[in-house]
C-alpha cells in the first residue's frame, strides 16, 4: 500500500473488483477541451462564416462548444475580421476579462495579418497577435466553416497536451 500512495496516479475501485488509474492532467484537459465556451467577436465579414459554423448545419454544439455573451464566462475568443487601431484596446480589454486558461483563434486574413489592408491602410492593425496572444490561426478571406471547425479541433488537441503547471 505504501508504494501506491507514492505514485502520481489516482486509483479508484469499481464495483466488481475493477480498478481505474489516471493522471489528473489528462482528466482536466479532456474536460476543458470538450467544453469550450466561446465568445463571438465578429468585426467584419468573417463573422458571418463564424455564425454559420455555430448554426444548425455545422453545429459547434457537437464539439461541446457553447456561445457565451460575457467574457467572464468564456475561455475561447474568436477574433474574426479586420481589427482597427481604434478597436484594438477593446479587444485587449475583453481578452483580459476572460478567466485563465484562455485561448484565442484568429479567423480570416484580416485578423491574422491585416488582409488586403496590410499595405494601404493606416487604421488597420497588422494582425491581432500584436495585442493578444493567438493560439490558432485560420487564414482565408473569409475562411470556410470547415476551416474554422478544423481550427477548433487543433485547439482541442493543443489543450489536451497541456500541463496544469503551465496555466500560470
Amino acid at each position: 500500500m505504501g508504494v501506491i500512495k507514492k505514485l502520481p496516479v489516482y486509483l479508484e475501485h469499481l464495483p466488481g473488483g475493477g480498478l481505474v488509474t489516471t493522471v489528473m492532467d489528462e482528466v482536466l484537459n479532456y474536460s476543458r477541451a470538450c467544453s469550450l465556451w466561446y465568445m463571438l467577436f465578429g468585426l467584419a465579414c468573417c463573422a458571418v462564416e463564424m455564425m454559420c459554423t455555430g448554426a444548425s448545419r455545422y453545429d459547434f454544439d457537437r464539439f461541446g462548444m457553447i456561445f457565451r455573451a460575457s467574457p467572464r464566462q468564456s475561455d475561447l475568443m474568436f477574433v474574426a475580421g479586420t481589427v482597427t487601431h481604434k478597436m484594438a484596446p477593446r479587444v485587449k480589454r475583453l481578452y483580459e476579462q476572460m478567466a485563465e486558461p484562455r485561448y484565442v483563434i484568429a479567423m480570416g486574413g484580416c485578423a491574422v495579418i491585416g488582409g488586403p489592408f496590410y499595405y494601404d491602410s493606416y487604421s488597420v492593425l497588422k494582425g491581432v497577435d500584436l495585442i493578444i496572444p493567438v493560439d490558432v490561426y485560420i487564414p482565408g478571406c473569409p475562411p470556410r466553416p470547415e476551416s474554422l471547425m478544423e481550427g477548433c479541433i487543433k485547439l482541442q488537441e493543443k489543450i489536451k497536451k497541456e500541463k496544469i503547471a503551465d496555466w500560470s
